[in-house]
């Protein structure tokens, strides 16, 4: 790998020597917030399907089909972009860690520099950071430099599968919420029940992923407040012109 100095090399790119606890929570927080919005896809999408098809006809059937249809379409897709998208993450992955396990049987000795020149840029003498390097590199060579370099965990790598599953379910979790509302309340209440919980469940998925990223909730919730109701609205008014002309 290029060789760090003192030059080019920051706190701000490299990892503190305590890193993987923080990095671990990043990564699970990550998830979370991925599952977060996942839901909110599911609420926004499905409403704006069920609620265009309530405007244009009061058929239970007919919302139905379209229902279960939008959520099955929609937790496929979701699964799919996520497994494609890991998979290609996991893949770099695995060629940076084979490139730095090659690197270490050819120049060991390029590798201990370099991993003392990692700690020497975090501010540790050199002393004492090739004293850490050495131990390092004497416990596990390999997991040193892949957490040290790349800030990645050898035996914890993203698993495609696991990804796609939880992208398909918090989408189908929150598909559920608008396709319930909608069908269990009667004909001439259906469309204002799904209207208010779907503004309510998006009010809380937006003040859940808001307060996970660290940003602003309220605006957080303005934005997919307003974001689901102009879906819905949309819809809406594309099902009465529907159900209107008979298309």
């Amino acid at each position: 790998m290029a060789e760090s100095t003192g030059t080019d090399a920051s706190d701000s790119d490299l990892p503190h020597p305590h890193e993987p606890h923080d990095t671990s929570l990043a990564s699970r927080l990550n998830w979370l917030r991925a599952g977060v919005l996942g839901a909110n896809d599911g609420i926004v999408s499905t409403a704006g399907l069920v609620v265009g098809v309530a405007a244009a006809s009061t058929e239970t059937s007919a919302i139905l089909t379209a229902g279960v249809a939008g959520l099955t379409a929609g937790a496929i897709s979701m699964a799919v972009g996520e497994y494609v998208s890991v998979s290609t993450q996991r893949d770099s992955e695995q060629a940076l860690l084979a490139k730095e396990r090659r690197e270490l049987a050819e120049e060991p000795e390029f590798e201990l520099a370099e991993l003392t020149q990692i700690y020497r840029d975090k501010g540790l003498s050199e002393e004492t950071a090739r004293t850490v390097a050495l131990e390092l590199t004497a416990h596990d060579a390999f997991a040193a430099h892949a957490e040290a370099e790349l800030r990645l965990d050898p035996g914890d790598l993203t698993n495609p599968w696991h990804a796609a599953l939880s992208s398909a379910v918090s989408f189908t979790l929150g598909a559920l919420l608008p396709l319930l509302a909608i069908l269990l309340p009667p004909v001439s209440w259906r469309i204002p029940v799904t209207f208010v919980a779907v503004l309510v469940a998006l009010a809380v998925t937006g003040s859940v992923s808001s307060r996970l990223g660290g940003s602003n909730p309220r605006r957080a919730v303005l934005r997919v407040v307003v974001g689901g109701a102009l879906a819905m609205a949309v819809t809406y008014g594309i099902g009465q012109l529907a159900g209107v002309s008979g298309i």
